[in-house]
């Protein structure tokens, strides 16, 4: 128990240092842009958005959760919330985006995308430009911008994906799970070198298990693609997140001292820590997200 104390107390250190990153992201004046994806559906990642961005926002970090799963979106089930409007009402201009922002837990705002990005592409100049006007505000309101995909390697998934500043990859022990997470790395690869890829392996039995994977991944993408991954960390397979999902509130909040709650913790330490010294992750926000968005439903 006082392993597990001593390392509360130096994530909780963690957070502090971490103040220095949040004022250098203010001072960019863009909202950090990171895509969370899966290449395999039923691997937690909706799960973890939302869990991930009630612990950035412990952090003092102002955060905005996107829902573009447009198959199955649930972040407002996993919230026990129900949202009134969505990305077309901003798209069609009938809403602001102080309008369409629906409130979460502990601060967290969360917009619907619906049909939103399809709609966005039948716009004309006049009516794009105020769209990423208002979009954009969330730029000066917000520090963090987590895109919630759906999974697999569709053209929609991977234009967001292409889009962020970083992606955040998330699979599990099953073999089809790292089997797809690896295609999705191979996909980035291709057309862009550069991309900022963290992953996240939920569900593993053990710490050990975890590790083996993330390094196997890791050992492959660079071995066989020349593309390095980064290490976010892992969360453990908990029923507690079971029992959260189940009632519908999010672990973090329902079962504080639960195993998942303490590693999501360090998931969201590790995200800000880990990018300290770099100008090019919190750089471009929504703005220059939805104009690589739009270029690359254009482009392909």
């Amino acid at each position: 128990m006082s392993d597990q104390a001593e390392k509360l107390r130096n994530i909780v250190n963690n957070m502090r240092i971490s103040d220095k990153t949040l004022e250098q992201t203010k001072k960019t004046g863009s909202a950090r842009v990171i895509t969370i994806t899966s290449g395999k559906g039923g691997v937690g990642k909706t799960n973890i958005t939302v869990n991930l961005a009630i612990a950035l926002s412990k952090m003092g970090l102002r955060v905005v959760i996107l829902d573009v799963d447009f198959g199955l979106a649930n972040i407002d089930v996993l919230m026990g919330m129900s949202t009134k409007y969505t990305m077309v009402d901003l798209v069609r201009g009938e809403r602001n985006i102080f309008e369409v922002l629906t409130d979460g837990p502990n601060n967290v705002k969360f917009l619907s995308g619906g049909s939103g990005v399809e709609e966005l592409l039948q716009l004309d100049r006049r009516q794009l430009g105020n769209f990423i006007n208002n979009i954009s505000l969330l730029d000066k309101l917000y520090d963090v911008i987590l895109i919630d995909t759906g999974a697999g390697l569709s053209r929609n998934v991977m234009s967001f994906i292409h889009a962020a500043d970083e992606v955040v990859l998330i699979t599990t022990p099953e073999p089809t799970a790292i089997t797809d997470a690896y295609a999705v790395v191979k996909m980035i690869s291709r057309k862009d070198r550069h991309k900022v890829i963290k992953i996240i392996v939920n569900k593993a039995e053990t710490p050990k298990e975890a590790y083996d994977i993330l390094s196997k991944l890791m050992l492959v993408s660079e071995r066989f693609l020349a593309f390095k991954l980064q290490k976010l960390g892992y969360i453990l397979y908990d029923d507690y997140v079971t029992k959260a999902v189940k009632q519908q509130k999010p672990f973090y909040l329902s079962y504080p001292k639960c195993h998942a709650t303490q590693q999501i913790t360090e998931l969201a330490v590790n995200l800000f820590e880990g990018s300290k010294g770099s100008d090019s992750v919190a750089s471009r926000g929504m703005k220059g997200f939805f104009s690589r968005l739009l270029n690359a439903f254009g482009g392909s």
